[in-house]
């Protein structure tokens, strides 16, 4: 039973340090960027799916991409203006309030205060009514 347990925790320890050897970095704050690009980032394939996540063929290509920035020194501004110049803002689960995406911000409070609207049109009238 004793073999079994150290098997599995052998087999669990080892995942993760494959999983880290795949990207290896210098320092832990470059790590810790990239992880953090790869969790903002979406996938353009899957498109409700981060970069990590994805298994998609261009998710893997931008994981690349991102870790060779990372790792050549640039800061999480640079990589996402490059990618957000290159994809747009829909690359980013994120995207910044600006004209165009105003209605996707204010939308939901939008559409409660037009649902708020007609149910309060809507029962006044009953009342009137009665």
């Amino acid at each position: 039973m004793k073999q079994w347990l150290w098997l599995l925790l052998s087999m669990l320890i080892s995942t993760s340090v494959f999983a880290n050897t795949m990207y290896p970095f210098g320092t832990v704050q470059q790590d810790a960027q990239f992880n953090h690009l790869l969790r903002e980032l979406r996938c353009l394939v899957c498109q409700n799916q981060d970069l990590v996540d994805s298994n998609a063929g261009l998710a893997k290509d931008l994981r690349d991409e991102v870790y060779q920035w990372v790792r050549s020194g640039k800061t999480d501004s640079e990589i996402i203006a490059f990618l957000t110049s290159r994809y747009g803002d829909f690359i980013l689960f994120n995207p910044p309030v600006k004209a165009v995406t105003v209605l996707l911000w204010m939308g939901p409070a939008l559409f409660l205060f037009m649902g708020f609207c007609v149910f309060w049109h809507s029962c006044h009238r009953r009342n009137g009514h009665d």
